[in-house]
């Protein structure tokens, strides 16, 4: 007899919503894995939020997806990508996940960068003017080079007409940590009691492999970390995503069995 599934949380990253789990949830689904998908705050307004969203913290995201995680019958299985992923361990340090996937996960406070890609990108960012209270739109640009580079052009705009505006708060959070003084992505790493399955594309810009490699670190033996020959950042929409699925279902089952 099989045992009862945990419920599954997937947490979406920045500028998308749950849609951007469409297809990776269904083999969750098919394994007997009652699978929820919530919304970030604000990121259901399409291309036009309200100006709160400018201020909304990595902590406020978190506090809303604690209180969903609460309402569950359990203990869930969280599933991150991206910003979902950092919000996943901030949960996970607070007991409220029994198990981790981090796909391309964006690092916790204290992680330096490992590329000068990385650490471009955070200036760039600054030379656009204070960041920390206004929203910030999705750049088809960035996304073609640096998240949807994977795909084909149809797909890449396809995928990129459903992005929607982000925090401001929260980017700076997570580009320029060192400059925040309320630690908003923090995560006690000892806190995190839970098994951990990391995964990161090889040609991953935004959360490159040696920044992720560094992720899954601070877990030590509780975390399986994994570089994906051929990935970039959309690991839930690239060609061989059922792969990446089916090894994330596998290593799952694995730990929830011991």
């Amino acid at each position: 007899m099989t045992a009862k599934r945990p419920p599954l949380v997937m947490i979406h990253g920045a500028f998308v919503g749950p849609w951007s789990f469409g297809n990776f949830r269904t083999p969750f689904e098919a394994a007997g894995y009652t699978v929820h998908a919530p919304v970030l705050r604000h990121h259901d307004h399409g291309m036009h939020p309200p100006r709160e969203l400018g201020a909304v913290s990595l902590v406020d995201y978190a506090k809303d997806l604690a209180a969903f995680i609460d309402d569950l019958d359990e203990t869930p299985v969280l599933v991150g990508h991206s910003l979902g992923g950092l919000l996943a361990q901030m949960l996970a340090a607070k007991g409220r996940a029994r198990a981790l996937v981090l796909l391309a996960p964006c690092a916790p406070w204290g992680i330096l960068p490992s590329t000068l890609f990385e650490i471009a990108s955070a200036q760039a960012m600054m030379l656009n003017g204070p960041m920390w209270n206004r929203i910030l739109k999705p750049d088809y640009d960035v996304a073609a080079s640096a998240s949807l580079d994977r795909l084909s052009t149809p797909e890449r705009k396809r995928v990129f007409a459903q992005f929607v505006p982000e925090s401001g708060r929260a980017t700076f959070e997570i580009m320029h940590w060192g400059w925040d003084a309320t630690r908003a992505a923090h995560v006690d790493a000892a806190k995190v009691k839970c098994p951990v399955w990391c995964a990161v594309g090889e040609h991953d810009k935004i959360n490159p492999p040696g920044t992720v490699r560094r992720v899954a670190a601070r877990y030590g033996k509780r975390a399986s970390f994994h570089e994906i020959r051929g990935h970039s950042h959309w690991l839930l929409g690239e060609d061989g995503w059922q792969q990446i699925a089916a090894a994330a279902l596998g290593w799952l089952d694995a730990a929830l069995a011991r």
